[in-house]
């Protein structure tokens, strides 16, 4: 079963990395260079592209839900940063960038992150345990996600620019790892066929966590480009999701300390894939290099000397402050 599980979750990865390329679009195209209001988020919910959008999420969170039904959360969950280079390749396309425009770094980020990512599955397909997720680990990682996306969303409302854009994005990243442990859960129940034993609790914590973490989405998509918001959720999520099958569920306590370093390095290289495909992404590049041209030019104010005669055409700058003549 693991095998399939590991297929519906890429192919939810897909899914993720579509929805994430509309929703980001429509956003940008409604905020019309201000910022993300209340009246902005109803003009969303009736945009056909964030509609769409929002189906393609939808298909992706059912196909990783059957995925968690079939495998540890520990193996599901890290195959979600395979969305990362999807959209990546997706923005390309839809921006016209050519081969030219991709660098070797960026190459190399790509491989970093789904061949970090593909080995850690492997390894974690082998030696991980399925175990029970019981009402008491429900209830524990209830409190400490809520706690955690608060401050987390509290800080984000407080920052500006890119600082902003993670932290909303963390925050969204949190509450959609808690969603997978408490799928995982509802998963087990169906599983026994005894419906009226579903405890509704946890169906109520997916659906709080989807809507905060949806709202807290937005504002990352509105504060930073697509890229910066699916590196987050590509790194944080599965660690989130890791943290708590191995820390409540107990679903490594049977992995040999050899097999449990391999996995740490893997998925270190696997998120410095993640980090330098974000850095090193065209759009990113630009921006970096459009900032320093823009930063390098005076300013409408900015004195210059005079041009003596002889000289036109050269213009002089003026010293920095402290440089001697």
């Amino acid at each position: 079963m693991i095998p399939l599980a590991v297929v519906l979750a890429a192919l939810g990865a897909c899914g993720y990395a579509f929805g994430a390329r509309l929703q980001h679009a429509a956003v940008r195209a409604t905020m019309d260079g201000g910022g993300l209001g209340l009246r902005n988020q109803a003009q969303l919910v009736r945009s056909p592209r964030w509609l769409a959008g929002l189906a393609a999420l939808g298909a992706g969170a059912v196909l990783h839900v059957c995925a968690l039904g079939l495998a540890p959360l520990s193996v599901v969950q890290p195959v979600g940063v395979l969305a990362l280079p999807i959209t990546v390749l997706l923005n390309l396309r839809e921006q016209g960038y050519t081969r030219r425009d991709v660098k070797p770094s960026m190459v190399l980020a790509v491989l970093a992150a789904t061949g970090g990512l593909a080995v850690f599955v492997l390894l974690a397909a082998g030696s991980a345990t399925p175990t029970p997720v019981g009402d008491d680990d429900q209830f524990t990682a209830s409190q400490i996600v809520a706690l955690a996306v608060v401050v987390l969303g509290v800080v984000a409302a407080a920052t500006r620019s890119k600082v902003r854009c993670v932290l909303f994005a963390a925050g969204c990243a949190v509450a959609y790892g808690y969603v997978s442990l408490m799928a995982r859960a509802v998963a087990q129940q169906v599983g026994t066929w005894d419906l009226l034993s579903i405890n509704l609790l946890s169906v109520l914590g997916i659906a709080v966590a989807m809507v905060v973490g949806g709202w807290l989405l937005q504002h990352g998509y509105a504060s930073g480009p697509p890229d910066l918001v699916m590196a987050c959720l590509t790194v944080i999520d599965p660690l989130v999701a890791v943290g708590l099958g191995v820390g409540l569920l107990g679903e490594a306590d049977h992995v040999s300390g050899w097999v449990a370093t391999a996995e740490v390095l893997c998925a270190l290289v696997a998120c410095a894939g993640v980090f330098a495909l974000a850095r090193h992404h065209p759009d990113t590049t630009e921006r970096r290099t459009s900032e320093t041209l823009e930063e390098a030019l005076p300013g409408p104010d900015t004195p210059t000397t005079e041009v003596p005669a002889g000289t036109a055409g050269h213009r002089t700058s003026p010293r920095p402050h402290g440089s001697s003549s």
